[in-house]
């Protein structure tokens, strides 16, 4: 009974989300717009792309055959990338890329408020590290693709 009447309770709180479908376009054009602009680090566009991936890989967390709960884990991923791809724009540069779409930014946070309420405060937190870890991440290939280059020997020395 419970479990019915918290499903109902998730289940009505999705009919908030109605009023972003017709805005989707606008904040895909946004997205686009971010996503190709050079002034954004790879590390934070790298967090959508991992996104994607979790979303078109066949394995899950939540296999995909459970009903409702199945797609509840993709869209968390999916919420969680784009909130932190956003909070890691610039102000300014949102701001600019805002305007020149002619999107009004008051509307956008309203939106990711009630899109933010369907993912537990715990895993945004854990979230958040994701960026991070993902610089770390890139230095450390680095500093090992840098030492797995060839060091010159006594015999490469010419005499």
């Amino acid at each position: 009974m419970l479990a019915r009447s918290l499903f109902g309770l998730r289940a009505l709180s999705w009919v908030a989300l109605a009023p972003l479908a017709a805005r989707a376009p606008m904040y895909g054009r946004l997205l686009m717009e971010l996503l190709a602009d050079p002034r954004i680090p790879m590390s934070r566009k790298a967090v959508l792309g991992f996104a994607a991936g979790y979303v078109v890989m066949p394995v899950d967390l939540v296999p995909d055959f459970i009903p409702v709960v199945g797609r509840l884990d993709d869209v968390a991923v999916v919420v969680l990338a784009l909130d932190l791809f956003l909070e890691s724009v610039p102000q300014d540069l949102l701001y600019e890329k805002l305007a020149q779409l002619d999107i009004d930014g008051r509307e956008l946070e309203r939106d990711l408020a009630r899109i933010r309420r369907f993912v537990p405060r715990p895993l945004r937190i854990i979230a958040k590290r994701l960026p991070d870890l993902i610089e770390k991440a890139a230095a450390g290939a680095r500093r090992t693709m840098a030492d797995a280059r060839p060091r010159p020997t006594m015999e490469d020395v010419p005499a």
